[in-house]
């Protein structure tokens, strides 16, 4: 039997200003649902037994996004959130990557890239005792997400 699952190992969170060169906007701990489902639009008459219904329009919202706080990243995530505010960025999620024993993981998204365009915005997250510092990124999608095929 073949055996095709594959970890959350290696998930990159990619950033382009053109859509066409990504690279890696931070590394995250966690990321949301790549799409929802679709609206179920309720086609019942009363003539019906049971309720009927058709698919209507993916649903959109917010995705969120948990990286570790750090200074420099928090910086520049909010330079890139003043500037979507005007113009939105294209974000990506990737899977897939190559190891590098001197150097942090390659993204290649050989495993699927996941591409949209959206506005960014992010927040320090609450913390408590003996805990990490966390740091919220919310997406904005403004286009579809799309499954790229390279």
């Amino acid at each position: 039997m073949a055996y095709n699952a594959s970890s959350t190992y290696m998930t990159f969170l990619m950033h382009s200003t053109d859509g066409e060169t990504y690279t890696k906007l931070v590394d995250i701990k966690e990321f949301p649902d790549l799409g929802q489902d679709p609206e179920t639009l309720d086609t019942t008459t009363l003539t019906d037994k049971m309720r009927t219904s058709i698919l209507g329009i993916q649903g959109s919202e917010g995705m969120e996004f948990t990286a570790n706080y750090d200074i420099d990243d928090y910086r520049r995530l909010v330079a890139i959130m003043q500037t979507d505010r005007t113009q939105s960025s294209y974000y990506a999620v990737w899977f897939g990557g190559t190891e590098n024993i001197a150097t942090d993981p390659t993204p290649t998204g050989s495993l699927g890239k996941f591409q949209f365009k959206g506005q960014l915005s992010v927040r320090v997250a609450g913390g408590g005792v003996d805990e990490v510092r966390d740091m919220s990124i919310m997406i904005a999608p403004t286009t579809p997400i799309d499954f790229i095929e390279d």
